[in-house]
């Protein structure tokens, strides 16, 4: 196979390098170590320490779990891929009531005080943009204490893709390299992995600094960081990194691709369909308020930064005003079902703030299920059967619709006119299995139940709506069939072998997912759990990987034997695969192949 030139064949010679330190490394430390995956952050350190070949801090690490390594990388056909990344922070990273937050805050903890040009000319008033200082050192998991005063605090990690069979058994691990591409350890809703349309690539989000900003791990909140090309100068996060898209081949090359969308918090995911990128995800946490965001030159590049974006594969980084969103979706599109009248519009470019993705039949689809803005719901993006294309002018007609049956009742979970209490759905993850029928992953309402009855720590919602939900299409609507959650386990907390007993989380719901037809009338679904805890930040919790099988044609939750895969039930919930202390996945896909034949 011809390997695309833009590729970085780091899986061949300079991995085989790489590999060899590691293993050295690792049977120099196996003694010392309760499993792989602590293995797996010590070998992240020595990463970080040495320089190998030409990554001046090289992959970090490889977890085996005695399974096979190979020095010529190559995705196994029909087998699974899980991103996951691993904490390589140290307590000394961090000095608590000195280390000023965020890196390159200036002014202390008033901070300073700015002033933005508006539109019809002139400037602000004076809007402040306070910085902190460090409340807990780099210990993990007491690190992530320091969200509490640092509304901005993430670290950045290493990313690791690891092939595995559909029974969660390890089969090997690509390394990305850090001085590439990193994640935000903490940031729950970032590095999706999405099959290409083609089958031949998976895709991710990540970030990849600008000259003068390293990328690396250990480098203080890059996930609300300025992207190079918008600069907003309310962010108190001043570091500049890219929301890059990394591509990765059947055989482990990878491309990546540079973008400025997503300026202030994080792109959630990307799949490349066709010859194109489309993404989703977030932006702005700098300090202009609803009114400024409308009347600034700033806050409008940023409304016009969020959302579903498209990229070009290789292609330089588009900067404002030549960002390509593709729509804009705004609650004032759509009529209130309690009275009749279009909702009022709220924060521009927060309706837009989308989280899950995927491309079926050559339509674009996306979900939005966190903030209090908008509507938590799953979107079609363009016209049936047509991928959004073209100028920035073009894209920006592309309509976003709700897909009907689905909510189309505020995130706020109250009507805006009549107070009343309004049912909030907090979808993640799509998978269609036909036209007809689509598996949600929802989160979960992320509540944290205190003192709650029989020790479960959901709210009782949470506990009947999370997990894995299947709607069915007719009479010209979806309509939720029902949800599987058995042997999820909602609110009961469970235990991590070498993390804080008090700390102890519990699965909220799950996440990203991927899934697949078995040949016998059923599908049988993947996706990564979300969490509840007292921690920090969630999004640092270890998780889990499961398995659910679900027969395609049932309209009730169905019973009785599932895939024959260790004897699984319908409907029912299988754990395959544990994170780790200092451990996180992040999303679940099938792997690609360059083969005919190969799936």
């Amino acid at each position: 196979m011809a390997v695309d030139p833009r590729f970085i064949k780091f899986s061949s010679s300079v991995n085989v390098a790489v590999h060899s330190s590691m293993r050295i490394f690792a049977r120099t430390y196996r003694p010392m170590c309760k499993s792989q995956e602590e293995i797996d952050v010590k070998k992240a350190l020595l990463g970080l320490a040495v320089s190998i070949a030409m990554f001046a801090i090289s992959q970090a690490g490889k977890a085996q779990d005695s399974d096979r390594q190979s020095d010529h990388f190559e995705f196994k056909p029909g087998t699974l891929v899980l991103t996951r990344s691993v904490y390589v922070g140290t307590p000394d990273l961090l000095v608590p009531g000195v280390t000023v937050l965020p890196p390159g805050c200036t002014g202390g903890t008033t901070g300073i005080s700015v002033t933005v040009p508006l539109i019809a000319g002139g400037m602000t008033p004076p809007i402040a943009v306070p910085c902190t200082t460090a409340s807990a050192d780099g210990t993990f998991p007491s690190v992530f204490n320091n969200a509490a005063t640092d509304g901005h605090f993430g670290i950045t990690s290493p990313i690791f893709l690891d092939n595995l069979a559909t029974d969660g058994h390890r089969i090997d691990t690509l390394l990305i390299p850090t001085d590439q591409i990193v994640t935000s350890f903490s940031s729950k809703s970032e590095l999706a992995p999405h099959l290409s349309t083609d089958g031949k690539s998976v895709t991710f989000v990540g970030y990849r600094g600008s000259p003068g900003f390293p990328t690396a791990a250990n480098i203080f909140d890059v996930s609300n960081g300025n992207t190079p090309g918008l600069i907003d100068p309310t962010n108190a996060a001043v570091g500049q990194y890219y929301r890059a898209v990394g591509e990765v081949d059947a055989h482990g090359h990878l491309m990546i691709t540079e973008g400025n969308a997503y300026s202030g918090d994080n792109g959630r995911g990307a799949v490349k369909g066709g010859s194109l990128y489309y993404l989703v995800g977030n932006d702005n946490s700098g300090n202009l308020s609803k009114s400024q965001v409308k009347s600034t030159t700033v806050g409008q590049e940023l409304v016009n930064d969020t959302g579903a974006e498209l990229l070009v594969p290789g292609q330089a980084p588009p900067a404002p005003p030549n960002v390509t969103k593709i729509g804009k979706f705004d609650i004032s599109q759509v009529i209130d079902p309690l009275t009749g009248v279009a909702y009022a519009s709220d924060k521009p470019g927060k309706d837009d703030n989308y989280r899950g993705i995927t491309i079926y039949n050559n339509t674009l689809y996306i979900t939005k299920g966190s903030g209090g803005n908008g509507i938590n719901t799953v979107y079609q993006v363009g016209a049936q059967g047509v991928l959004p294309s073209g100028d920035v002018a073009t894209l920006a007609k592309v309509p976003i619709t709700i897909l009907p049956g689905f909510p189309n009742t505020l995130a706020a979970g109250a009507d805006p006119t009549t107070g009343a209490t309004t049912p909030v759905l907090y979808p993640f993850g799509i998978w269609f299995a036909n036209p007809n029928t689509l598996y949600v992953c929802d989160e979960g309402d992320g509540t944290l139940v205190s003192g709650a009855a029989n020790g479960n720590v959901a709210t009782t919602y949470a506990q009947t709506t999370a997990g894995v939900q299947k709607w069915i299409f007719a009479n010209g609507a979806w309509q939720m069939a029902y949800v599987m959650n058995s042997g999820l386990n909602i609110g009961v907390p469970y235990s991590v072998e070498n993390y804080p007993t008090a700390l102890n989380p519990a699965t909220g719901g799950c996440r990203n997912m991927t899934g697949q037809h078995n040949g016998n009338g059923t599908v049988t679904i993947y996706a990564v759990t979300s969490t509840l805890s007292t921690s920090g930040d969630q999004g640092a919790d270890p998780n889990k990987l499961f398995k659910v099988t679900d027969r395609l044609d049932a309209t009730s939750l169905p019973q009785g034997s599932g895939d024959d895969d260790g004897g699984d039930s319908l409907g029912h919930i299988k754990f395959i695969r544990s994170a780790k202390s200092g451990e996180v996945y992040r999303g679940v896909a099938f792997a690609p192949q360059d083969r005919e034949g190969d799936n």
